[in-house]
């Protein structure tokens, strides 16, 4: 991964920023400077700053000169927003974005999901649906990805490679399945998954040594996938190398009775990862849907942390997680696509989803009826809460947010140029250009401006993308 010219040199961003600073709180940082360095971190953010002042006052003081800067300035409708985080996406299964059958989750990995991702042990197929993967989420202005691959090595390396080249921030897991698959697609033993794991992990920390931008992530695809004696192994993997682990829990009914019948002498299905090391502060759980009380105190207890996925939830009728009480109960949760059971790989129809999902827990219907009506209304989440999700949810769920989701003075440069289109008057009916689905006309303040953005925006407003400094997105109309 070559640094064009440019990207050696220092950035300055000028305009308007808006970031999230708490769960349900955004913050605006109009008319700002925010000074970004060569290795791609926030080295001061300067209020009431235009370009003059920054050459003059500023960059002697970082010791900078213009010619060594590159500046960005947003224009008018333009605002700089943290990248997005995808804490749960199927890499092999783009293909099947909005293909769900007739049928719930154990049917459709069946039908559609297991044949797709054996299919990619071709490499020449592999590199086409990974490259598409990662543009396509790249231009929805997700700077990070905690990518499930297959169960094959080579094609897992070269997701991550891909990862490394594309310059989008990721944690890459080879799938561990020993016990249950089809014929065709699952680990011969537990011998051979954890073999092909610690290959994959050579690969990557060959590539990346400092996992700077590429993170190997343990990746057992959920319990019932995996023998006793995988899990075990896989746990202890975990305690020696201190990796990330990403799996699924409590998708969908069939499935909690699965691993009831499975794991008997476990009490519950958090309880299965708890025994054998992989419920840590460092697991990422995908769903949670049908959680029990006991299940979630104990996932807080350990930290661990939770992979909401509203899409795929409804598209594969698996059910509605409840946010606002795993939220209570202080467990930290990001948001997933989770292609291709979710059908779109944008981050920010994740959020909205994940806001309207919430609304069903709060209508006066259904299982919830009998709740009071105050308690159902605290389940609904607003625009600000699930695009802190989306950022700063999303980066404490991959253990980076420190890091990443917000523009602060020592955090890295992961960020998205949103541009909503501008209705003038002299505006001609017949054209709509194209801004997108957002049309601001100027009377908007700006909160009913990010919520018409929530709510109608898509990959037309992603003008440009950063991960650590580095433009690797830009929308070219």
């Amino acid at each position: 991964m070559t640094p064009s010219k440019d990207e050696k040199k220092h950035q300055l961003f000028l305009g308007l920023f808006i970031h999230s600073v708490k769960l349900g709180e955004l913050k605006y940082f109009h008319n700002t400077a925010v000074f970004v360095d060569r290795s791609g971190n926030i080295v001061a953010i300067e209020p009431q700053c235009d370009l003059k002042k920054a050459e003059e006052v500023v960059f002697p003081k970082l010791g900078w000169k213009g010619g060594d800067v590159v500046v960005t300035a947003a224009e008018e409708g333009q605002f700089f927003f943290p990248g997005f985080i995808d804490t749960h996406v199927h890499a092999p299964q783009y293909p099947n974005v909005g293909i769900f059958g007739k049928s719930t989750l154990l049917d459709w990995l069946n039908t559609y999901t297991f044949p797709m991702e054996a299919s990619l042990s071709s490499l020449p197929k592999a590199h086409r649906v990974y490259t598409r993967c990662i543009r396509r989420t790249l231009a929805h202005g997700t700077t990070t990805a905690a990518y499930y691959a297959t169960i094959h090595v080579p094609s897992t390396n070269l997701l991550a490679d891909l990862c490394l080249s594309m310059g989008q921030r990721a944690f890459i897991g080879r799938i561990c399945m020993d016990n249950l698959g089809p014929d065709y697609y699952v680990d011969e033993s537990a011998d051979q998954s954890l073999k092909l794991t610690q290959e994959s992990i050579e690969h990557i920390k060959a590539i990346d040594p400092s996992y700077a931008l590429i993170s190997p992530i343990l990746t057992p695809r959920f319990a019932p996938a995996c023998s006793v004696d995988a899990m075990t192994r896989l746990g202890a993997l975990h305690r020696e190398t201190g990796l990330p682990v990403q799996t699924h829990i409590s998708e969908n009914v069939n499935e909690v009775q699965l691993v009831r019948d499975m794991f008997p002498d476990c009490e519950h299905y958090a309880g299965v990862y708890d025994t054998y090391g992989l419920l840590t502060k460092k697991t990422i759980l995908a769903h949670a849907i049908h959680l029990s009380n006991d299940e979630a105190d104990l996932i807080a207890c350990r930290g661990a942390k939770i992979a909401h996925c509203p899409c795929s939830n409804s598209a594969l009728t698996s059910g509605e997680a409840y946010v606002r009480w795993l939220l209570n109960k202080r467990i930290a949760l990001g948001l997933g696509t989770d292609m291709s059971g979710g059908y779109s790989p944008s981050i920010l129809e994740a959020a909205r989803q994940a806001a309207l999902v919430s609304n069903h827990r709060a209508m006066p219907a259904g299982k919830w009826a009998d709740l009071p009506a105050e308690e159902r209304e605290r389940a609904k989440l607003s625009v600000e809460e699930v695009l802190h999700l989306a950022t700063r949810g999303g980066a404490e769920v991959v253990g980076l947010g420190d890091k990443i989701g917000g523009f602060e003075v020592g955090m890295q440069w992961d960020a998205q140029l949103i541009g909503l289109g501008v209705v003038d008057e002299t505006v001609d009916e017949e054209d709509v250009g194209d801004h997108g689905n957002v049309d601001v006309f100027g009377w908007e303040k700006w909160d009913e401006r990010v919520a018409k953005w929530l709510f109608n925006g898509d990959d037309r407003n992603v003008k440009k993308v950063w991960v650590r400094g580095r433009l690797v997105h830009e929308r070219v109309r």
